[in-house]
């Protein structure tokens, strides 16, 4: 048993498909794959072969409650269910499709069909005892019990432009003056004919049986005609309704009726006034095919509603739905047990629908065992909500030492892939294997204090993968600023992920364009690598504030130097003294043997280092008054910058 539950009301799916629209073929294919297993061939359905072999069409219940007939297809044929034995009595086979039928006596033994080939046939246990035919299709089929007489409404117009419903009269045996609805004008076709396609018909039939016995009439333009079968003469005629009047239904009281129409449009009138008491939309918007009313077990006034899609219980008073039922096939017919909670569905799949509200009802007589089965499926159901039960799987009940306890106790009951446990024996079992389990959850709590305490800290270094540097001096920028999280700013931008993950962007500080874009950096004398080292005034100015108000953006700019900190690159040799610095020449390096040395006192031969020392400002200001222009009379001739071509030089580069 399937059960849904719709607000708090459930609906148990005693016999049919489940809610997943499988394909036919699909669902034999499982049922085949099923033979083989013992657990499938142990287990016993509510009805034995409750099913069609392709789709059902009609399905009536007998007054005595013991029988259930169904008409579907295909091939045509009909099936009578003996409810005591919950299984099915017979099939008969016939020779067009059933429309509608109806139960004459008490059990099955009297019925009346109506074919799509213009017949009625009436049937014994033997078989089909009469058939005969109408002058024109029927649409519905209802039966009289006071008069006998068996109202069948039916499509097209009689000789006087009239629609029709034809009376049999079953205890005479003969047909009686029919009963003439009005169904509109068919224009252009002559009268006698049944019409064209669009003429007008009397779709539906009812007949308050426990009350005042009229009979009411639905037809295609929207209107109810009620009648008084005594008189044989029209007594009221209601109008103004939406679409046609597919599904008409009389209360119990016979004061009110219900209407459906194409339009999936219902309303509820009091026979003295014709303004509706209360209009309901069914909600999909498809014709409405079924409409019963009933009471419930607290003697709750509701209506049932059916369409091809949905069946919905609502309240008769406010029209609020109580609960609503969605087959997995679409519907042809609904049938109510009455005084029960079972509803049984004749529709297009192969397998016809039972289902069960026990808020509805008690079950029926012959499957009274439902009601225990359901009383136990809702405690089960209850225990979703874990007050009283805790849900364990098999290997988390291992793991508390409990598998010894299961089928001997009802402190853990089987529930799908696990067992429900009393939360009592869980809290003992779960203390009796982890006797630490207080301090361990102690110590977990304060470690997550801990660890949203360590999150509001301003963060350590960010390890990536390249540009180490670059991504140390931009979390120096975003602690001086207050930010504590290490991905803001650029070094959690998406666009620039791949400058501290991926090789190809790696910055090359031994390169020539990093060299002209940093010129603070000199080549490391320790290491003596090509490593380049960032010389001391630019780590001040990484400290300096300045730094707080440049963007992100321009981190790969190098910074403009005024004109007072440009550093000035020279030659040094490790003689150093308080002369003024002066070039070196070609000809001052050693020269070979028979040649005349012709260097001057201060050149310095040998090996030299060139370095790039920046030089302070006070050292710079000197060179400049050094450097300036001196009197031609005091200037010297060894610090001029042109050499005597006599001594083969270049001129200074």
């Amino acid at each position: 048993m399937k059960v849904t539950n719709q607000g708090d009301v459930a609906v148990y799916t005693v016999a049919g498909a489940s809610t997943s629209r499988l394909p036919e073929w699909l669902a034999r294919q499982q049922k085949r794959n099923l033979k083989n297993d013992p657990e499938y061939q142990n287990r016993v359905e509510v009805l034995q072969d409750f099913e069609f072999e392709e789709a059902s069409q009609c399905i009536r219940l007998s007054e005595d409650g013991e029988w259930i007939m169904s008409t579907g297809t295909y091939k045509p044929q009909m099936h009578v269910h003996y409810l005591p034995h919950l299984s099915l009595s017979f099939a008969r086979h016939t020779t067009s499709l059933n429309t509608k039928f109806t139960l004459l006596s008490t059990d099955y033994s009297k019925s009346l069909h109506l074919q799509s080939d213009r017949r009625l046939e009436l049937h014994t246990p033997m078989g089909c005892h009469y058939e005969l035919r109408i002058p024109r299709y029927g649409r519905d089929l209802v039966y009289d019990r006071v008069s006998t007489e068996a109202l069948v409404p039916s499509v097209g117009l009689d000789a006087e432009g009239n629609g029709e419903v034809f009376r049999l009269n079953l205890e005479i045996g003969r047909f009686m003056k029919s009963y003439h609805i009005d169904v509109g004008k068919d224009d252009g076709v002559d009268t006698g004919l049944q019409g064209s396609i669009g003429v007008g018909a009397v779709n539906t039939a009812a007949i308050a049986e426990t009350s005042h016995n009229l009979a009411a009439f639905g037809t295609s333009i929207g209107t109810v005609e009620f009648w008084d079968p005594r008189s044989k003469s029209r007594v009221a005629v209601l109008g103004g309704q939406e679409g046609q009047i597919t599904a008409l239904d009389f209360s119990p009281s016979g004061l009110s009726l219900a209407t459906g129409s194409s339009e999936g449009l219902i309303k509820l009138f009091d026979l003295r006034s014709p303004v509706p008491l209360l209009t309901k939309e069914h909600g999909p918007g498809f014709p409405i095919k079924n409409l019963i009313h009933l009471t419930t077990v607290s003697q709750e006034k509701k209506i049932v509603s059916a369409d091809k899609r949905l069946i919905k219980i609502w309240d008769e008073h406010d029209g609020d739905t109580w609960t609503s039922v969605e087959p997995a096939v679409d519907l042809n017919d609904v049938a109510w047990c009455k005084n029960t909670g079972m509803l049984l569905t004749a529709n297009e799949g192969q397998q016809q629908h039972a289902f069960f509200i026990p808020q509805l009802g008690p079950a029926p007589r012959w499957c009274s065992f439902l009601d225990n089965i359901s009383e136990e499926l809702a405690e089960e159901v209850r225990t979703d909500n874990y007050e009283n039960y805790k849900f364990l799987t098999l290997p988390e009940l291992k793991s508390l030492s409990m598998e010894h306890l299961i089928g001997k106790t009802n402190l853990l009951r089987p529930y799908m892939h696990g067992y429900f446990v009393a939360s009592k024996l869980y809290e003992q079992a779960r203390l009796i294997a982890n006797p630490y389990a207080f301090e361990e959850e102690r110590a977990k709590r304060i470690k997550e204090k801990v660890e949203k305490d360590r999150a509001t800290r301003i963060r350590g270094n960010k390890k990536v993968k390249v540009n180490q540097k670059l991504a140390d001096k931009l979390l120096k920028r975003q602690e001086k600023r207050g930010q504590v999280d290490t991905n803001a700013g650029l070094l959690g931008d998406e666009r620039f992920a791949k400058i501290f993950e991926d090789e190809e962007f790696k910055v090359d500080e031994t390169s020539a364009e990093f060299r002209s874009l940093n010129p603070s950096t000199r080549i490391d004398p320790g290491t003596g690598g090509r490593g380049a080292v960032v010389d001391s005034s630019d780590e001040g100015e990484q400290d300096s504030t300045d730094d707080d108000s440049e963007s992100e953006d321009e981190i790969a700019a190098p910074k403009k130097k005024s004109a007072k900190d440009d550093v000035v690159m020279r030659v040094s040799s490790s003689n150093r003294d308080s002369r003024s610095a002066r070039d070196t020449a070609l000809g001052s390096r050693p020269q070979k043997a028979g040649r005349v040395n012709k260097s001057r006192a201060g050149d310095v031969v040998g090996e030299q280092s060139v370095t790039f020392v920046p030089e302070s400002r006070r050292r710079k200001k000197e060179q400049e008054e050094e450097d300036a222009p001196q009197p031609a009379a005091t200037k010297d001739r060894r610090s001029d910058a042109r050499r005597s071509a006599s001594n083969n030089v270049f001129r200074r580069i």
